[in-house]
């Protein structure tokens, strides 16, 4: 019966703050929305990072007939300097940090490029033009600066480039969007518990007559106190599942059937079992933040 009052008075209280509860509600799901597709981005930008590492590969650029560089003084690089790279790919040396090693020789490259440009360009590129390369994949992606200065001022080679570095720099705006989104999440949450200790005060407020009442015939101040709570708890729940659902709803429309088939070179997306794990996160914060924020304003109402 005691339970049934406290849930009782709860209720009543959010019927006669509807409007403020409403806006608990709307603060406390965009908040925790914008959390859960920051905690989903990162994840994301994590799977892509592997997936890269594991295929990325460092280019061991042979001289062509259009490279100047100090090393290439000599024109397009010969046979035994082709040799002496390889031989050093297969030393004591760097062979342990390798898992495999592709050479791609001057019609490969050309039928690349071709592919990428169109085949408009044919009489403007010839093979001579392009680079014979080693394509080599590390056993570790991060051992590619080893590579680039065992090959450094050889001669015969124009230069050394590691995939990673065109990527860098999508990962690094993909990272800072992700900050952004947990800054304003942040924000938005801290509007969401002044909010809700706002909406508990003005409601001690208006049931002030009953709150003296139940002082007088001996309620301790826990039941008293507890409505109140629940109050803001009820309305972080709607808003948190509200949060959820959005988040549910991005995955499965946004990347699984927007994203997913347009953007083919990314093979590892976020699924919705991964929006699922987050969202027993995003119920407990709202949950714990509106007890915490409602609990304090309560308290510091009746000592007032």
């Amino acid at each position: 019966m005691r339970f049934g009052l406290i849930i009782s008075e709860a209720l009543s209280g959010l019927r006669r703050n509807a409007s403020m509860v409403i806006s608990v509600v709307l603060v406390t799901f965009v908040s925790l929305t914008f959390v859960g597709a920051a905690w989903l981005m990162q994840s994301q930008i994590s799977a892509m990072r592997d997936f890269w590492e594991d295929r990325a590969q460092v280019g061991i650029y042979m001289c062509s007939e259009v490279s100047a560089g100090e090393t290439c003084v000599d024109g397009v690089a010969s046979e035994d300097q082709i040799a002496a790279v390889q031989a050093e790919l297969e030393s004591d040396t760097l062979a342990p940090l390798i898992s495999s090693v592709r050479f791609e020789d001057r019609q490969e490259a050309y039928d690349k490029t071709l592919q990428l440009v169109g085949e408009d360009y044919q009489g403007v590129i010839t093979p001579e033009q392009m680079s014979e390369t080693f394509w080599v994949n590390l056993k570790d992606q991060t051992q590619s600066t080893v590579i680039a200065e065992a090959f450094q001022g050889v001669k015969g080679v124009e230069e050394v480039k590691d995939q990673l570095e065109y990527l860098d720099p999508l990962f690094s705006a993909l990272t800072v969007a992700t900050y952004i989104a947990v800054a304003i999440a942040v924000l938005m949450l801290i509007a969401a518990v002044l909010l809700i200790a706002t909406t508990i005060r003005l409601s001690a407020y208006a049931r002030r007559r009953e709150i003296g009442i139940m002082r007088l015939v001996g309620a301790s101040n826990r039941f008293i106190q507890t409505p109140f709570v629940l109050e803001g708890v009820f309305a972080a729940v709607i808003g948190s599942l509200l949060a959820s659902a959005a988040v549910l709803l991005g995955v499965q429309f946004g990347v699984q059937e927007y994203l997913r088939p347009r953007v083919t070179f990314i093979t590892n997306w976020i699924t919705i079992q991964d929006a699922v794990l987050v969202v027993p996160v995003l119920v407990g914060i709202g949950v714990l933040l509106a007890a915490l924020s409602a609990g304090f304003a309560i308290r510091r109402w009746l000592r007032a």
